[in-house]
């Protein structure tokens, strides 16, 4: 039954509770509005038909004509490679779509190149105090907006089968390390392809064998990922690993989109 919203002839009655926006706006609804973010975006992931997605990370500060304006250029094309190779498996649902955070900088480039291709892209953006703005190249019907930052990395690592991770900072160090958490203690019940783009870079800002000499991770860790620096080696990786695990085998009942990740028990 619909529910018209109380207007002031109506004096004295309170709207159904969720009309209410005052409640749904109080400390007591917040359990109501991290559930809407689990499901608003659930409902249009449906409703395009996106199974699962290839997510990029990277600084929001590199600019296509800076400094590191090559990463940018190359998540560009990385992005029109993946979209290209996705759009010729035929599938009735749309697989391995780019992903990203939905900003400016390396998300855009992602969002760019995917959009250039004639392909379905993501936009995953978080508001913030200095106010990030959705970047134009996301398709309008999978551009969301988060306020809980735990809510936005649920959709980054639940639905990725690929993470490419270019140059960045805090952030990207941040959502790096947690997809490699999960990945190393098992909670994701899924196999997920980790490719750090830009050897020299990121050799110089991690340096995982100290990590493994002081013994703070196991010698096997360190090939929880890998490394690319061009878009057709990051490309050949995927298409191998993406191969192997989720198209060469049968489809099994219950994996039409979105096919979210089972966490391990």
């Amino acid at each position: 039954m619909k529910h018209k919203r109380i207007t002031p002839s109506h004096e004295g009655r309170r709207p159904v509770a969720y009309l209410n926006e005052s409640f749904l706006e109080s400390a007591d609804a917040r359990p109501l509005r991290i559930v809407s973010e689990y499901l608003e975006p659930l409902s249009h992931f449906r409703g395009e038909k996106v199974r699962d997605t290839v997510v990029f990370f990277g600084s929001a500060r590199i600019t296509e004509d800076g400094p590191m304006g090559r990463y940018y250029s190359e998540a560009r094309a990385l992005a029109g490679l993946i979209t290209k190779w996705s759009d010729s498996l035929q599938n009735t649902n749309y697989r391995f779509v780019v992903c990203s955070g939905g900003g400016p900088g390396i998300m855009e480039a992602a969002n760019r190149g995917a959009t250039e291709a004639g392909g379905k892209s993501i936009g995953l953006n978080i508001g913030l105090p200095f106010e990030q703005e959705p970047n134009p190249y996301i398709t309008p019907e999978l551009a969301f907006e988060f306020h809980y930052f735990f809510m936005r990395k649920f959709w980054f690592a639940y639905l990725a089968k690929a993470l490419l991770v270019f140059p960045g900072g805090f952030g990207t160090l941040d959502e790096l390390c947690e997809i490699l958490t999960l990945v190393q203690t098992r909670k994701l019940e899924k196999k997920i392809v980790i490719v750090l783009y830009g050897s020299e870079y990121w050799k110089e800002i991690l340096n995982f064998d100290a990590l493994v000499k002081h013994g703070m991770i196991s010698p096997e860790d360190v090939e929880l990922f890998q490394y690319a620096d061009t878009p057709e080696d990051a490309l050949k990786t995927l298409q191998t690993y993406l191969t192997r695990y989720y198209l060469e085998p049968e489809p099994q009942p219950g994996t039409e989109a979105p096919e979210i990740a089972k966490s391990r028990v």
